[in-house]
């Protein structure tokens, strides 16, 4: 929850000062939260080891993802060539939790993987948003991990490697449980390079990923105009 902003815009069924992010975020209110930001922190809050994390954002109207938008990750699937424009899958509302929440593995997939990536948070409606004014858009930012269920995702794949009707995205990538998401949104004002973050991923404490949002094919603002 975030406190104190203008009682003016509290709706009739809310608590005075009492807002989830996504409600900030639905109603424009991201500015008021960063002017207040010293009052907010002067508030006596509960302490963070003393209570579990969700996932910052719990009610986005879509989840989109990129497809093979880290040339490292295009080389690694031995994927030949990059796409011409953004190449997008999905995910749902089902999918996501908070980080340390444990994943959901169907018992007819025997081929988990994952795959960390930066999140981009949208923070105010838009719509044909030109390439030079899309930064603007951008809320924040958040480190998500996208759990794959490989032998799902290629159920359709021939013995020649080609599949009838393209990848089984739905099946592979949209199930239960299979989006972990912050527990940070850290606003787009702290990080005024996106496309300079280290991001990595460990299993059971062994490094498994290393890499910088440098790599990325498409950049964030070409991916929202």
């Amino acid at each position: 929850m975030i406190y104190d902003l203008q009682p003016t815009t509290i709706p009739n069924n809310k608590t005075a000062g009492e807002w989830t992010i996504d409600e900030i975020l639905s109603r424009g209110l991201l500015t008021a939260v960063q002017r207040n930001a010293e009052k907010i922190r002067s508030l006596n809050g509960i302490p963070v080891d003393s209570v579990k994390l969700l996932s910052p954002i719990l009610n986005p109207e879509k989840i989109l993802m990129m497809a093979v938008n880290y040339r490292s990750h295009r080389k690694e699937s031995r994927t030949e060539d990059a796409p011409k424009d953004p190449y997008l899958f999905t995910k749902f509302r089902n999918a996501l939790i908070g980080p340390g929440a444990p994943v959901l593995i169907p018992r007819i997939s025997q081929r988990v993987d994952w795959e960390v990536e930066l999140s981009v948070v949208i923070g105010k409606v838009g719509k044909n948003i030109a390439r030079n004014d899309a930064m603007s858009y951008v809320g924040g930012y958040a480190v998500s991990n996208d759990i794959s269920f490989r032998d799902l995702q290629f159920s359709t794949q021939l013995p020649d490697g080609k599949t009838k009707l393209g990848m089984n995205w739905v099946k592979g990538k949209g199930l239960d449980a299979s989006f972990p998401l912050g527990p940070w949104l850290v606003t787009s004002d702290e990080i005024p390079n996106p496309h300079n973050l280290q991001i990595s991923l460990a299993v059971n404490g062994k490094t498994r990923q290393q890499s910088t949002t440098a790599d990325m094919v498409f950049t964030i603002d070409s991916i929202i105009e």
